[in-house]
Parts: C-alpha cells; sequence; structure tokens
C-alpha cells in the first residue's frame, strides 16, 4: 500500500522559496497546482490514489507536495467534482466521474475500467433498509468490484 488519507507523510513543497513568501505566491501556487491536478484527474479513465496521482504530477515537473494533492482531493470529493471509493487494500482512489448525479461504479480489479452505472434498485433497498431501522437522511455508495471481460479473456486493456 502506497498511502491512505489517514497515514498521508506531512511532506510540503515549498519550492526553491521555501516556506517563506508573499501571500500572493502561495495562492498563485497553490492555484496553478489545482489546475495540474484537475489536469490529470480529466485525462485520467479510472479510479487512482492520491500517491499515484502526485507521482504523475512530478513526473511532468509539477512542484506539487503530496499534503496538497491530499487536501485538493479532499476538497473536490467534498464539493461532489470527482468520486472517491475505497480499494481492496483500504486506499482512498479518486475520479472525476462524467455525471453529475448520484450513481454507482463498476471497477475492474485488474485494471481499474470503470463504469458509471445507474442502481434504482440499490435505491429502493437502501431506503428500505434504512426506513426499517429508523434512520432518515441517508446517504450511500456502492461500488462493485470485479475483473472486465478484456482481462477476464487476457487480452490487453484498451484493446
Amino acid at each position: 500500500m502506497t498511502g491512505t488519507e489517514a497515514g498521508a507523510p506531512a511532506l510540503l513543497d515549498n519550492g526553491p522559496g521555501g516556506s517563506g513568501g508573499s501571500p500572493r505566491a502561495s495562492q498563485e501556487r497553490s492555484t496553478r497546482q489545482k489546475r495540474a491536478l484537475a489536469a490529470v484527474l480529466d485525462e485520467s479513465d479510472g479510479f487512482r490514489s492520491a500517491q499515484d496521482l502526485f507521482t504523475e504530477l512530478r513526473t511532468r515537473g509539477e512542484n506539487v507536495g503530496l499534503t496538497t494533492v491530499y487536501t485538493q482531493l479532499r476538497a473536490l470529493a467534498d464539493n461532489g467534482e470527482i468520486d472517491a471509493l475505497r480499494g481492496e487494500d483500504g486506499e482512498t482512489l479518486y475520479r472525476r466521474c462524467g455525471t453529475g448525479h448520484h450513481h454507482h461504479h463498476l471497477v475492474c480489479r485488474q485494471c481499474g475500467r470503470t463504469v458509471e452505472v445507474e442502481g434504482q434498485d440499490a435505491e429502493r433497498w437502501a431506503a428500505q433498509v434504512a426506513g426499517s431501522h429508523g434512520f432518515v437522511d441517508v446517504t450511500h455508495t456502492l461500488e462493485i468490484l470485479g475483473t472486465c471481460a478484456q482481462c477476464a479473456c487476457g487480452e490487453p486493456a484498451g484493446s
């Protein structure tokens, strides 16, 4: 496991100027870092870990700290701009989704291919179970992990 939200190392990368500098310089860096993270998310098809996104940003030459990546991902998820799910190993994974309304995911364990699905039966079941136990104002997540047809047949991803 490469890292989790709770265990994220406190790595700050303040660039060549150190932790000092003007608030404007910090704001510009933050905005640039947000744009860079948004670009990586926009270009990604599957769910990715914060560590993976951080590595991709550094590979692209972006001067961004791991803590910044975690902070931005949490903010984007809280605002509903990206989806977050827990992988089988417990690590939180992130993805920009193609729909702004409530939905669920089918995720391939091998290649990470993700399909967004509606789940009216799941919605009714969640409401019924919650109501039968006296719960109100209920939300839920449902992620279905499996092996996509291509991986099951041994085909390389994307073919």
